[in-house]
């Protein structure tokens, strides 16, 4: 299979998987996100680089976001969101982190595969994008050509454009507008 052919595999794995997220619990995400204070976002691995981008377009929308273990992220504080983005839902160093988000006052937001996770379990909003992966599901199970969990880090970078399409109608901000924010010392 050819390489163009492969990636035309790829974006319909992508297709799939984020025509099966829960609208509601998309709203129930836009919504936190429109109300809280500041936002804060972590993750691990490449599910951090995508949320780094969402990061970035909570800026140009004028949020005050912050990626977590950057040296000028400030204390978190009640009003606050934290947004998790993580598979698994149970990755061990962002299990601390959510704790500690709820124990100053803050909610927890979580994008992930699966229910029931220990970080579920201290989310104020879950959202979930049901992204076979052979790091979860085995080997035999995934309905994935991608390795390990490639198709869950590239549908979360699309619904969070997708989220801050929502936030773009909800604020009345255009690309213009967010151009306006972006960064000028490049």
């Amino acid at each position: 299979m050819s390489v163009r052919d492969q990636a035309v595999q790829i974006a319909g794995e992508v297709s799939r998987t984020v025509g099966r997220v829960d609208d509601d619990r998309a709203e129930a995400l836009v919504a936190a996100l429109d109300e809280a204070k500041r936002v804060f976002v972590v993750g691990a691995g490449r599910s951090l680089r995508s949320i780094e981008s969402f990061a970035i377009r909570l800026l140009h929308l004028g949020v005050s976001a912050f990626v977590v273990g950057e040296t000028t992220t400030p204390a978190l504080q009640p009003g606050d969101l934290l947004l998790v983005g993580s598979g698994s839902g149970s990755t061990g160093s962002l299990i601390p982190i959510a704790r500690r988000a709820v124990e100053t006052g803050g909610r927890v937001a979580l994008v992930t595969i699966r229910a029931g996770s220990a970080i579920g379990e201290l989310a104020d909003v879950e959202l979930f994008v049901p992204a076979p992966t052979p790091k979860l599901d085995g080997p035999d199970e995934a309905e994935s050509i991608q390795p390990m969990g490639s198709l869950f880090e590239q549908s979360l970078l699309v619904v969070l454009d997708a989220v801050v399409l929502a936030l773009m109608q909800r604020r009345d901000e255009s690309p213009e507008t967010m151009f306006a924010r972006h960064a000028n010392l490049e």
